[in-house]
């Protein structure tokens, strides 16, 4: 009998990528720039940068990883207070403004990451060796430094250049398993002396953090992340990569490091951009969700009650909270870059209950982070601010509607992932959750492999959070379709 072809994916990913609007593959003149950049570079006009290469930086990131923008440093001062320090990548140093390679980031504005293919916002040679914060090597960095009070609070210290060294490149799910004492000590932690103290350290101050931020309203969520496992050009899984503690160090630490970051800039009175997450307009149909679990939410938008609420099925359900997280997350509605100019109210960010927020920590994946880091360069060296308030509108809403089109690249790759995997499976059922209900259509997840598709048959009646069985009609590995026939109506 014929074998069946199997389906290119990285074809697909290239071909995904051209239909979103992306350009998958940089022009010679960005490959010609890059490939005349040899070593460090350290500019003759900076005259202050703090040498901090003696500190006990490390990073955490996924095991693959080699485009690392931040690594971390932390120690404990007197009252009680934690001092962190966030060293940021200058890849600005390495991608001037308006260079070839500036526009091709300018242009997709994010690295896309398929699990199939990673497309880079900047050469790998780049983002991946030269402008990455990898162990072995002194880099010039930006940091912010802010201090944790007792109460988890953080008070700004500053921010400054710097010249860092890396001492370990760590992997998120042995510092998790390690913390969460379900695996052996990571060998780096070990091995390094002072290590194992200071990641303790560092889970310490972002429970801290945590807890002040769920008081203050920013809400409890977890989605985990399902990406497919590739055995040559095949799909041999999909996975979830849940969060652990080591994801939440990371996160707290960024999202201090991104406020501090925004206040500088905002005290500094210069213009720039802001990540903002809005005051949902579908507060009622979040209503309708927590309803369904028998809580009442308050009927205009509150984010104490709802993280309260969403506190409570982390503990009575975790397993299916990822999938109530990822309802809420799709009600929120997207996050969105907006200009932000001196004297203008804050937009504000729904989800963390903060004001004042904005992305700056990863500039060699975000072209708004690589942004902020040039604002923030100009102020600390007296400089004119490199972006004018109409660019700063114009790149705003790129950058918005680049971030939603990776979103959809990638979600599109999953399915294509999964459709290949599942090709054997049709006629299967399978246990899943009504993630989407709407005239466009009937969503669910099942939740081995965890993969979202269609409900072509038998969706009527179902809404957002209901637990069904799904039989598997069909998969079509190139247009991302997986669709299913929902054969009972389960109960929550």
């Amino acid at each position: 009998m014929k074998q069946r072809h199997r389906p290119d994916l990285k074809a697909i990913a290239r071909d995904a990528m051209k239909s979103y609007g992306f350009a998958p593959r940089f022009p010679d003149q960005v490959i010609r720039e890059s490939e005349n950049i040899s070593g460090r570079i350290f500019p003759d006009n900076v005259t202050e940068a703090a040498d901090l290469r003696h500190l006990l930086w490390s990073s955490i990131d996924n095991f693959d990883s080699k485009d690392l923008d931040q690594i971390e440093f932390c120690e404990e001062k007197d009252g009680g207070i934690i001092n962190v320090k966030v060293a940021i990548a200058d890849v600005d140093c390495y991608v001037p403004k308006d260079s070839a390679t500036d526009r091709y980031a300018a242009y997709n504005t994010t690295a896309v990451y398929t699990g199939v293919e990673t497309f880079f916002m900047i050469p790998f040679k780049l983002c991946g060796n030269i402008s990455s914060l990898l162990p072995g090597k002194d880099c010039q960095a930006v940091v912010a430094e802010y201090d944790i009070l007792p109460d988890g609070d953080i008070e700004h210290v500053g921010v400054y250049r710097a010249v860092v060294s890396n001492k370990a490149k760590l992997i998120y799910e042995e510092v998790g398993n390690w913390i969460e004492k379900k695996g052996s000590i990571p060998d780096d932690v070990g091995s390094i002396p002072g290590l194992k103290d200071q990641i303790l350290l560092q889970h310490k101050a972002s429970l801290r953090l945590r807890k002040f931020r769920m008081q203050n309203g920013a809400l409890d969520l977890e989605t985990a992340e399902a990406r497919p496992v590739m055995r040559g050009n095949d799909v041999s899984d999909i996975i979830s990569m849940k969060q652990n503690e080591a994801h939440r160090i990371i996160e707290e630490f960024m999202v201090a490091a991104n406020r501090t970051f925004a206040g500088f800039l905002m005290d500094a009175g210069v213009p720039m951009t802001h990540r903002v997450v809005k005051i949902p307009e579908k507060w009622d149909l979040i209503c309708e969700v927590v309803a369904g679990y028998g809580v009442t939410l308050p009927d205009s938008p509150d984010s104490k009650a709802l993280t309260e609420f969403l506190a409570g099925q982390r503990v009575s359900d975790p397993k299916t909270f990822p999938d109530l997280s990822l309802t809420i997350v799709k009600l929120l509605g997207h996050g969105e870059y907006v200009p932000y100019n001196p004297g203008d109210a804050p937009v504000g960010h729904f989800a963390l209950a903060v004001p004042d927020y904005t992305h700056s920590t990863a500039p060699n994946r975000r072209y708004n982070d690589l942004i902020i880091q040039r604002i923030v360069k100009s102020v600390l060296d007296g400089k004119k601010v490199p972006y004018t308030p109409g660019e700063l509108e114009r790149l705003s809403v790129r950058m918005t509607d680049r971030d939603k089109a990776s979103q959809k690249v990638e979600r599109f790759m999953l399915k294509s992932a999964a459709a290949v995997l599942l090709s054997k499976s049709i006629g299967k059922v399978f246990d899943a959750i009504v993630t989407g209900a709407s005239g466009r259509g009937t969503y669910v997840r099942i939740y081995d492999p965890p993969v979202e598709g269609r409900v072509m048959e038998g969706y009527e009646g179902l809404y957002v959070g209901r637990k069904v069985k799904v039989s598997l009609l069909m998969t079509d590995a190139y247009r991302g379709y997986i669709d299913f026939e929902c054969l009972r109506k389960g109960r929550r």
